[in-house]
């Protein structure tokens, strides 16, 4: 149960960084209240402000249930590939990011040293 609970942190810690990439504040004015709601043509300031506060709890919650069953390191490693794997299929699929050879290869040594890990863990 605990690698469930490390890929749900994952997927949490992956919507927590969007919400981030979302989130402007051009000057410290954006700040103020009245300015919560303004439309400017991109996402209104509160809906990725919620979302990075919610996705980032929620990211905290999970991971820390996993790392009460794995060795921290273990878990972190984990949890970061996975992190990084679901950026790069966020990025390519919805942002319209270009899709590269090399970063299919390096992502892939990451994964086979999850796999790795996983495998030590288990033993």
């Amino acid at each position: 149960m605990a690698w469930i609970y490390i890929i749900v942190a994952a997927i949490f810690e992956t919507a927590w960084t969007y919400s981030v990439k979302f989130l402007k504040f051009d000057n410290f004015k954006t700040l103020a209240w009245v300015n919560f709601y303004k439309w400017d043509g991109g996402l209104p300031i509160i809906g990725p402000l919620v979302g990075y506060i919610i996705f980032g709890l929620a990211n905290v919650y999970f991971f820390s249930l996993g790392i009460k069953e794995l060795p921290i390191a273990t878990a972190y490693a984990v949890w970061t590939a996975v992190t990084l794997v679901l950026i790069k299929i966020t990025e390519v699929m919805f942002l319209s990011e270009p899709f590269s050879w090399k970063d299919t290869v390096f992502l892939l040594l990451i994964m086979t040293g999850i796999i790795g890990l996983k495998m030590q863990a288990s033993s």
